[in-house]
């Protein structure tokens, strides 16, 4: 296929404005995908993206349109999710195009995910084309939004594409502006082959099947190959195809295409995802810049229910990780659960999702700790360790500070709610900037968060006391001292490791005597009774909760006799009670785990 009729290109918007419907008709009109096998959101092919009504990995499809010049173009299509924990999936599929659709909903105008993913592309220096999506709807405001979209990426009113993804309205006219607006790709063919990794997933026959853009040169089955990340190790491609909901082998790739590769890769650590593809008899000089790496913000502990399925789980966290290159994991070990993985997220969305596929695709039922951030702290010598544990926190006095991570957070949200939205970020620690009023009813506050403060709750109640309307994108900022201490669970005596959490000290009462309640409901009674304890950087108690122990009837076998036949029986289940209560370990069940999760609601 010649450069000049291929366009690579994006849909990126804010979450729920409508890009994965707007996908459907673009494959609906070319085409692409028969009637009777069409569908909603139809690129968004996981149980839980349906389920939820996200998109949650970018998806690559390649259409074919007959333009009103008459000629035939080849389209390769890159969807991408809209949420912020999936910022990276944006970043990358952004680097496998040289244009973007960016689709802003009519009625809600422009949201703090717009801005940034917008700032993405501009980076990226992708041609941008503005799009108003959902204009049959009544409460749709077309010629304001169009205004505040050309206001945002300095352009005209007139430039903003209005299309109705669901009725299908100005999606032909859409088609039409992507052949003109987007340019080619401009690759050398004669060129040694250089082609990006964007992404990669695992297929049980074939191993890992990597996703690539071809920048330069051309692939072809059966030519070497080498990874720059790796160059001393040499694969030959066994498939060579495009992608249209699924895998097609066409033997040949070129400059400017999008397709696959499998090269019977098993150990799915060669493929890196951001690495550059080359031949191996004749590699190129340099790789390709790839795009910038990201950085884990929210931690957690992920056991296996069952610790016989150690092994299962790495190898399920390998799959995953191909799939999901934001997925970071190290091996650890917990005195209350077990051997498992320190995981590092994007979120705690992120962190949900991965939970939910390791069960769902993996069959591997998990139990999480409590989800932390990575602090710095800095010790009596002037040392400065890391540490993503708050079980590793040293006691109080083996240390001078403790650091956490700071964001800067731009929250949207209509005029009448700052006054409220103000309340709440002041509440989680925010250090309030400045307002900017980007509408006539709508204003963009800027605040400085700690991180741990907003990955709970923060978005489900901003989005409450927005009624919906208000949104949240932040990036990462700097290390600042804050007053933090380590807050341990201990149970019976016995301090539980998984359930420890770096807190602010003024906050460390309220939490700590909440997470007793909420343990003292879930663990079962014993027969003795189990102290539930909270305590800051390993001192005394600051909380406690009893569970009263479980009685059991043991004089219920007698029917007579003289009183003292009962005492004897008390007495002795009383001295075992406290033999018990010395040697006894308790046993905290899953849902506790869990619950805990919930404590900042």
């Amino acid at each position: 296929m010649d450069q000049q009729h291929i366009r690579n290109f994006s849909i990126i918007a804010h979450i729920d404005h409508g890009k994965s419907t707007l996908a459907d008709r673009l494959l609906e009109i070319t085409g692409t995908i028969e009637a009777r096998k069409m569908r909603e959101q139809v690129l968004d092919n996981m149980d839980l993206e349906r389920e939820r009504g996200i998109t949650i990995k970018s998806h690559a499809i390649r259409m074919r349109h007959v333009a009103a010049d008459g000629a035939e173009y080849v389209l390769n299509l890159i969807d991408t999710p809209g949420h912020v924990d999936f910022n990276y999936e944006v970043s990358r599929a952004l680097s496998a195009c040289e244009g973007a659709i960016l689709v802003v909903d009519a009625a809600q105008g422009i949201q703090a995910q717009t801005v940034a993913n917008a700032y993405l592309a501009i980076e990226a220096g992708l041609t941008i084309i503005p799009v108003l999506n959902k204009i049959d709807l009544p409460q749709a405001d077309c010629d304001r939004h169009a205004a505040e979209v050309a206001n945002l990426l300095s352009c005209e009113p007139r430039d903003v594409l209005r299309v109705s993804a669901k009725t299908g309205l100005g999606t032909p006219e859409l088609l039409e502006e992507i052949i003109r607006r987007i340019p080619a790709p401009s690759g050398n063919v004669a060129a040694p082959l250089r082609a990006l990794v964007f992404d990669a997933a695992h297929d049980s026959y074939q191993g890992a099947v990597v996703y690539v853009r071809v920048f330069d040169g051309e692939l072809r089955d059966g030519d070497p190959l080498r990874f720059f990340a790796q160059p001393e190790h040499r694969h030959d491609a066994d498939q060579v195809g495009i992608l249209q909901l699924g895998y097609i082998p066409t033997g040949h790739l070129a400059a400017g295409e999008v397709g696959y590769i499998t090269a019977h890769l098993k150990d799915i650590h060669e493929a890196r995802v951001g690495d550059t593809v080359s031949n191996a008899d004749e590699p190129a000089a340099e790789a390709l810049p790839g795009f910038r790496a990201i950085k884990p913000m929210v931690f957690s502990g992920l056991y296996p229910a069952d610790s016989d399925r150690y092994g299962d789980l790495r190898t399920a966290l390998d799959k995953l990780r191909l799939n999901d290159a934001s997925l970071s994991f190290v091996p650890e070990r917990s005195l209350a659960l077990g051997f498992g993985f320190r995981c590092g997220f994007l979120g705690l969305l992120h962190l949900e999702i991965v939970r939910e596929r390791l069960a769902r695709e993996f069959n591997q039922p998990i139990v999480a700790t409590v989800p932390n951030v990575e602090y710095e702290v800095t010790m009596n010598d002037g040392t400065v360790r890391t540490i993503d544990n708050p079980a590793d926190v040293p006691p109080r006095g083996q240390y001078q500070s403790i650091a956490e991570p700071y964001v800067r957070a731009h929250i949207v949200c209509p005029t009448d709610a700052v006054g409220t939205v103000m309340t709440l970020s002041t509440g989680k620690r925010g250090s309030y900037l400045n307002t900017e009023y980007v509408a006539g009813d709508r204003a963009r506050l800027i605040f400085d968060f700690p991180l741990a403060e907003i990955i709970f709750d923060f978005y489900d109640r901003l989005k409450s006391v927005t009624r919906g309307y208000g949104s949240l994108d932040y990036d990462y900022l700097e290390y600042r001292v804050s007053a933090l201490e380590r807050l341990e669970i201990r149970l019976a005596g016995e301090t539980v490791d998984a359930l420890s959490a770096v807190v602010h000290r003024d906050a460390a009462y309220r939490i700590g005597r909440r997470m007793c309640e909420v343990l003292k409901e879930l663990i079962p009674r014993q027969q003795f009774e189990v102290v539930i304890q909270a305590a800051l950087g390993g001192g005394k108690p600051i909380a406690r909760e009893s569970i009263k122990p479980l009685r059991k009837d043991v004089i219920a076998k007698l029917y007579g006799g003289d009183v003292t036949r009962k005492r004897k029986l008390l007495e002795k289940q009383k001295a075992g009670k406290r033999r018990m209560k010395r040697v006894g370990r308790v046993d905290v069940p899953p849902e506790a785990f869990l619950a805990v999760l919930k404590i900042g609601e």
